[in-house]
């Protein structure tokens, strides 16, 4: 098993100051392999003013000469343990338990490796998250022992990929379009030319997600 992992609550960017948390709507960015906190930040002016946005740094350094964070190692292009996604998502979870508490509700936005964590975060706990977004990521094979309760619950999923997005295994892409409408109350979009990025029709797309997860908040209050 892999050690257990820590974020670094100093390497996060608010969209706002915490203290201002009590009662809102906070949704959490994680960026991919490579990158930082610093890397979606820069999606906060596309998502609904509504909502607090925490950036997160990943817990892990690539490998040399390999820039920024990672979440889990890769070792090749098939090199993806489940464990060390597991082990991801436990740590995202310790820091969501620990920092945002006083949150009315807690969702995830997560860009390739960043969004495989979300979903795996969302599967060890399906009652800690309102939603999550899958931007170019995939669901991590293999079995967890929430799955069932997960199916149950079928929290909202966004999942936006690219037609020319040759970086995740094409396994890996056929396993998460069976697993991921078996587990959550899927949508989403395959948009054509896209690489292995984000494109601005994806973010409207994404736009309009969050805006249907906050009219649920609305209505679920009334």
């Amino acid at each position: 098993m892999p050690e257990p992992l820590a974020l670094d609550a100093a390497a996060v960017l608010w969209s706002h100051t915490p203290t201002d948390l009590a009662g809102r709507h906070l949704i959490v960015l994680l960026h991919g392999y490579g990158s930082d906190e610093r890397d979606l930040f820069g999606l906060t002016a596309y998502l609904p003013a509504e909502f607090v946005v925490a950036s997160v740094a990943a817990p892990l350094a690539p490998p040399w000469p390999m820039p920024g964070r990672s979440w889990y190692p890769i070792e090749g292009l098939d090199g993806r343990d489940p464990s060390h996604v597991t082990a991801a998502g436990e740590a995202l979870i310790a820091w969501v338990d620990a920092h945002a508490a006083p949150a009315a509700s807690v969702g995830l936005l997560g860009f390739s490796q960043g969004a495989a964590v979300s979903l795996q975060a969302l599967r060890l706990q399906p009652e800690r998250f309102a939603y999550a977004v899958n931007l170019s990521g995939y669901a991590t094979p293999g079995a967890l022992p929430r799955d069932a309760e997960l199916a149950e619950v079928r929290p909202p999923v966004f999942w936006g990929r690219g037609t020319r997005d040759d970086v995740i295994p094409s396994p890996l892409v056929e396993h998460t379009v069976e697993w991921l409408p078996a587990h959550t109350d899927l949508s989403g979009r395959v948009y054509p030319g896209l690489t292995h990025s984000v494109s601005e029709a994806e973010l409207d797309d994404v736009r309009a997600f969050l805006d249907k997860q906050l009219e649920g908040f609305a209505s679920g209050a009334d």
